[in-house]
């Protein structure tokens, strides 16, 4: 995939048309917020099953679910970055740049929704209630980031500084 269209100007003129032989801004959005997602959901993940095992509170559990979503989610843009031979403090600054908006989009509704399921943040590791909540409270929080990656991405911010550089 070319990235270099990523960033480029023309979906300020024609939002949701595709640049020329390049991926529609929905679907680069759709792709941006899959990949803020993934990162978030590892952190998160990890975060709530240590939370739960170690018996956190629902305050603790979401304290370090947070930060490690954080964490990993900046993580998932970093490696590439430093693997194409970025240094730690400009790939630290363009992680930064591309995913808090949307990690901490995604952040918010994830933990909302799983403290207004009854339930979820008391339930055990092993149990259905647990993962199910889980699971669909990220699915939300992805479909509320979104728009708004759409509309960094749109305006040249977001995931469309981090494809000018890959």
């Amino acid at each position: 995939m070319d990235h270099s269209t990523h960033a480029g100007h023309g979906h300020r003129d024609h939002p949701g048309s595709a640049p020329a032989g390049g991926p529609s801004l929905d679907r680069i959005a759709f792709l941006a917020t899959l990949h803020c997602l993934s990162g978030c959901a590892v952190g998160e993940v990890t975060g709530m099953v240590i939370g739960t095992a170690m018996g956190f509170s629902s305050g603790e559990t979401i304290a370090l679910a947070i930060l490690l979503a954080f964490l990993s989610g900046y993580a998932f843009t970093m490696v590439p970055l430093l693997r194409a031979g970025y240094g730690l403090r400009a790939a630290s600054r363009l992680a930064l740049a591309a995913d808090t908006a949307s990690i901490t989009i995604m952040e918010i509704v994830d933990n909302l929704v799983m403290i207004a399921i009854p339930g979820a943040m008391d339930a055990p590791l092993d149990s259905a209630l647990f993962w199910g909540s889980l699971a669909g409270a990220l699915a939300i929080a992805g479909v509320a980031a979104f728009p708004v990656n759409r509309w960094l991405i749109a305006r040249g911010r977001g995931h469309a500084v981090v494809h000018g550089h890959h």
